[in-house]
C-alpha cells in the first residue's frame, strides 16, 4: 500500500491491520507518541475542512511528527495556475507524506501518479473519502463489535455524499449486511453504486423516502447533510435541505441499541436535543477519526514501535 485514494485500495487484511492498530493506539496512546519523530505531513486542502484537516494534523503531532501545508488554494501556487502534478512533486521535496482534499473528482489520484511520497485522499468532490470510511468502520467495530449481520440506514444526500458511497463500498465485503437507503427522489444513490456495487454483489437493500417507517429496523442510522456546495441551483438546495430532521420524537421509534452516526458538519438534519441521547455517537466518531489516521499514516510510512 503506497497511497490511499479509494476504500477499494485496501484489502480485507490491510483494513483489519489498520483498525487493529488504531485500537491499540486508543488503549495506549503514550506508546506511539514518538514513532513519527522527524517525519513531516503536508496538508494540501483545496476545499474547506475542519475535522479532516485538524484530525490529520493532530494525528501527526500526536505521533511526534510535524505538519506543513495550506488550507485553501488561494494561499498556494494553485492560484497562479500550478498543476497538481507539479505541486505534489514540489511538496515531495519537503514532506514525507501528503494528504489532499480537492473539489475535482480524481485529483488525488492524479497526484499519486506523480508523487514520490505517499498520498492520502481526504475527499475529492462527490467521489471518495476513504479516511472517513476508516473512521466510520472503527466506530462501528468499537461500538458494535464487528461488521456482519447489520442493517444500516443511510439518510439524506445519497447522490453527492462521498462518505456514503465510500462506506457502502467498504461494508459490502462483510456477511449479511443490509442497507436502507433513505433520500428524496432527487438525491437517490447514484446508478453505478446501485448496479455495480449493491446489485452486482447481491447485497440486500431497499430505497425509500420515509425515515420514520424504517428507523425501527436499523442497527445503525448514518445521517448526512444536504450539501449546498454540490448544488448548481440554490432553489433546489433550499427545497431539499430540511427533508429529514432527526429529533427526540423519531428516536422514540428507534431500537435501544441503535447508534446514530454522522460524518459532520451537521446543519439541521440532527436536532441538538438528540446529542444527549446515548445512542448518538457522532462526536465519538470524530475522535476515532484521529486514531485511525494515526494508524494509517504509521502504515504508509512503515513505522512501528
Amino acid at each position: 500500500m503506497n497511497h490511499l485514494i479509494s476504500p477499494m485500495d485496501l484489502s480485507s487484511d490491510q483494513l483489519d491491520s489498520i483498525l487493529d492498530l488504531a485500537g491499540k493506539i486508543i488503549e495506549r496512546p503514550e506508546d506511539y507518541s514518538q514513532v513519527c519523530k522527524g517525519k513531516i505531513l503536508a496538508t494540501l486542502f483545496y476545499e474547506p475542512s475542519t475535522r479532516t484537516r485538524l484530525s490529520f494534523e493532530a494525528a501527526m503531532l500526536r505521533l511526534g511528527g510535524e505538519v506543513l501545508g495550506f488550507s485553501e488554494p488561494s494561499s498556494s501556487s494553485a492560484a497562479k495556475g500550478e498543476s497538481i502534478a507539479d505541486t505534489i512533486r514540489t511538496v515531495g521535496c519537503y514532506a514525507d507524506i501528503a494528504v489532499m482534499r480537492h473539489p475535482k473528482e480524481g485529483a488525488p489520484k492524479v497526484a499519486s501518479m506523480y508523487s514520490q511520497i505517499p498520498v492520502i485522499n481526504a475527499g475529492d468532490g462527490g467521489h471518495q473519502h476513504p479516511t472517513q470510511t476508516l473512521t466510520d468502520l472503527l466506530t462501528i467495530k468499537t461500538i458494535k463489535g464487528g461488521f456482519s449481520n447489520l442493517t444500516i440506514g443511510l439518510c439524506g444526500d445519497l447522490k453527492f455524499g462521498r462518505t456514503v458511497h465510500s462506506l457502502i463500498k467498504a461494508m459490502v465485503k462483510y456477511d449479511n449486511v443490509k442497507f436502507v437507503l433513505i433520500s428524496p427522489e432527487e438525491l437517490k444513490i447514484p446508478e453505478y453504486i446501485r448496479t455495480h456495487i449493491l446489485e452486482k454483489q447481491n447485497v440486500e437493500f431497499i430505497e425509500t423516502t420515509n425515515l420514520e417507517e424504517n428507523i425501527g429496523d436499523l442497527d445503525i442510522l448514518y445521517m448526512t447533510r444536504v450539501q449546498k456546495e454540490r448544488f448548481f441551483n440554490e432553489q433546489d438546495y433550499i427545497r431539499l435541505k430540511d427533508t429529514y430532521i432527526l429529533d427526540k420524537e423519531k428516536m422514540k421509534s428507534a431500537p435501544e441499541d441503535l447508534i446514530v452516526m454522522h460524518p459532520l458538519p451537521r446543519v439541521n438534519e440532527i436536532a441538538l436535543e438528540v446529542d444527549s441521547d446515548p445512542r448518538a455517537v457522532y462526536f465519538k466518531q470524530a475522535k476515532y477519526g484521529m486514531f485511525v489516521r494515526m494508524a494509517l499514516m504509521m502504515q504508509l510510512l512503515e513505522v512501528s514501535i
